[in-house]
């Protein structure tokens, strides 16, 4: 496989080619939780006015990995670049494979890691591709041939589906209950479920995903009859721009804090955000723009998580939303790198 590695301030964008045509991998290092999130529950209480910029954790502690499930994105979502790209179709699981490798093979004096967090999140929809499911069903049964492919030894595998939940994919429920026994049984827990919520508005919401995610309500009855979380609970997730609707009472009665948390991050500050007016000001600068939305969730019972990124990954463009096959820039002179093991 012939692939482009861009030097990132915390790891790696690579871009390589596959089966039918080009994706794009992150292989990135980590900050820890003690300096990018509040989360009150964990014991993470300070708000954070700004995440400076600051040299990862070893990746022998943990390592984030977050490959593309299609070949762009059938989805129009009206905050991200990738429907730019177009959509080419599913990766398949050998795609997929050969991703993990490809970003492993950023770091290859790195031969083992006590925590992998593979992201199914950079281009695409995860839960068209059934190739998903069977990969992350495929990497707990084998494991040893998993080590012996990559050369890398995982102590904790924790792979994350993050879907927008499309009203189009008609195995919808199906999909999420396949997610939910995979994460409950076959990872122990050890696996998490995180849905693009972004605000309780379906005006909102409407506008946002372009009529192409399910009604807040519906998704609601879904999760309903989702088997309660072991591990880790399963996670709203909130983009939180300016305007944004965040009801911490209805989203208590349509989702039981018992088995959700929720997190909330800024928007991603890239091409489809600026065309469209869509930001979190002074997001990434000061804690305020989450005060109240944090206050009423906790207020409500819910566990919450506030996760800002610092400048380095924003240059990075490591967050949601972004890829470079579909127009999104790296910044011109990106910082130094600031993780152990670079060797490219």
């Amino acid at each position: 496989m012939s692939a482009t590695f861009h030097k990132l301030p915390t790891g790696f964008l690579v871009v390589g080619d596959y089966s039918h045509g080009q994706l794009e991998t992150l292989s990135i290092g980590d900050y820890g939780k003690a300096h990018n999130i509040k989360a009150d529950f964990l014991g993470y209480t300070r708000e954070l006015n700004g995440v400076e910029n600051r040299p990862c954790m070893p990746l022998t502690e943990k390592w984030v990995i977050t490959v593309s499930t299609q070949y762009g994105c059938p989805m129009k979502c009206s905050f991200c670049d990738v429907p730019n790209l177009g959509f080419h179709g599913n990766a398949s699981v050998e795609d997929l494979l050969a991703q993990v490798i490809a970003a492993r093979d950023c770091f290859p004096e790195v031969r083992y890691t006590d925590r992998l967090n593979l992201h199914f999140a950079r281009m695409g929809e995860p839960v068209f591709n059934p190739a998903v499911f069977g990969f992350s069903r495929w990497l707990v049964k084998s494991r040893d041939r998993f080590q012996e492919l990559s050369g890398l030894r995982v102590e904790n595998l924790h792979p994350v589906l993050t879907t927008s939940m499309p009203r189009k994919c008609r195995q919808l429920g199906d999909r999420l209950q396949e997610w939910c026994e995979i994460k409950n049984d076959l990872y122990t827990g050890a696996a998490g479920l995180q849905l693009s919520i972004n605000s309780t508005s379906d005006a909102q919401r409407e506008e946002m995903f372009r009529g192409l995610s399910t009604p807040l309500a519906e998704i609601a009855g879904i999760c309903s009859r989702l088997p309660a979380p072991i591990g880790r609970k399963y996670c709203l997730n909130f983009a939180l721009a300016d305007g944004y609707e965040v009801n911490a009472k209805l989203l208590h009665r349509l989702f039981n804090p018992n088995h959700w948390m929720v997190k909330i991050t800024p928007i991603h500050n890239n091409g489809a955000c600026h065309d469209n007016g869509i930001a979190t000001y002074g997001g990434y600068q000061s804690f305020r723009p989450y005060q109240a939305a944090e206050a009423d969730l906790k207020r409500a019972g819910f566990d919450v998580i506030v996760f800002i990124p610092s400048q380095d990954e924003e240059d990075g463009i490591v967050t949601c939303g972004n890829a470079i096959l579909a127009g999104s820039r790296l910044a011109p002179n990106l910082a130094k790198q600031r993780i152990e093991g670079i060797t490219r």
